[in-house]
């Protein structure tokens, strides 16, 4: 039995509980790019890169509240510093919506242009990033590091595992659960959040109940940067802040809104949460895992199926199959 519980909380400690708080910023990162599709109708592919400025922003004025003695005592500062990367951020998107998407929406184009746009955009963003906060890795987390320490775990229960749980990890998870449900009341109660479900559904029928376009492209700039500097700050506090990383996390963004079903908010939940597991749990080495389960048996390798330098692919994989066999997704959302 306490075998078993090792290889559970062994388990909980390098699986479940990083899949949780990977899959909390990828499903917040996969409702941003869901609603630009399901609102404005393109794959927006600057989102990625969006995440990146807002998370600097972020960095930056936390800097600056540390070095005025500004903290939030054991939560990170960056929460504090929050609301200026949203500002930045959603600054950053509408600038890029009056100056190039609203040209493209006037002259009513296909889908295809807005997505070379957002591909010169994403560049664009990219490179300002850079230049503002450089290219290296950027720490800022600070605070109390942990909820519960692995020695602490292992004091209290007497097993030969312990779980860590860090503060950053319980942080991501519950304020995206917070977010979610801000953004579906938002949706389903406010009056702005009908039209903007209206305007997604039938934007002809939407223009002649009397519906303002440009407050519907405005509300959803506002909460897709939102949502996009949420999930950057997210990431850079779980993990750590580099541009180049954002840029990588586009695929696995995409996937999960995809899998989940693209324009479905809760499709891009479920398939942010599928994405994180999927990459986690096959890049995961099994051998200590399976030594608990099975005393006595030594395999030769470390059972790992596929090595983390290849996380990536596993959602390009699981993007292909969903494409192939359930192109509308889980929760069937519009055809790509």
């Amino acid at each position: 039995m306490t075998d078993i519980l090792n290889a559970l909380v062994l388990f909980a400690n390098f699986v479940f509980v990083p899949g949780l708080a990977y899959g909390s910023q990828l499903a917040l990162g996969a409702l941003g790019v869901t609603l630009i599709y399901a609102v404005l109708r393109f794959s927006n592919f600057a989102h990625g890169d969006l995440m990146a400025f807002g998370a600097m922003c972020v960095i930056l004025v936390t800097w600056w509240f540390q070095s005025m003695g500004i903290s939030a005592g054991v939560f990170p500062t960056a929460l504090l510093a929050l609301p200026f990367g949203i500002l930045g951020a959603v600054a950053l998107s509408l600038i890029f919506d009056r100056t190039v998407y609203r040209f493209y929406r006037a002259q009513r184009a296909p889908p295809v242009v807005f997505v070379i746009a957002s591909v010169g955009v994403m560049f664009m963003i990219n490179g300002l990033t850079r230049l503002i906060i450089g290219p290296d890795d950027q720490r800022f987390a600070d605070g109390a590091r942990f909820i519960i320490r692995a020695p602490e775990f292992k004091e209290m229960t007497g097993l030969a595992e312990g779980l860590a749980l860090r503060s950053t990890q319980a942080i991501t998870v519950l304020v995206a659960i917070a977010v979610m449900i801000a953004l579906f009341w938002f949706l389903n109660r406010s009056r702005m959040g009908k039209a903007m479900r209206a305007y997604a559904d039938n934007e002809d029928l939407a223009l002649l109940s009397g519906i303002n376009p440009d407050r519907v492209v405005l509300y959803t700039w506002i909460i897709a940067a939102a949502l996009a500097t949420i999930a950057g700050t997210l990431y850079g506090l779980d993990k750590s802040f580099k541009p180049f990383t954002y840029f990588q996390l586009l695929l696995p963004i995409f996937a999960a809104a995809i899998v989940g079903g693209i324009g479905n908010p809760l499709g891009a939940i479920a398939g942010g949460f599928v994405i994180a597991f999927s990459e986690v749990t096959v890049t995961y080495a099994y051998r200590k895992f399976v030594d608990y389960l099975v005393p006595g048996w030594e395999p030769d390798g470390l059972l790992q199926l596929l090595s983390t330098d290849y996380k990536f692919a596993v959602s390009f994989v699981i993007l292909v199959v969903v494409l192939l066999i359930r192109p509308t997704g889980l929760f069937r959302g519009k055809v790509i």
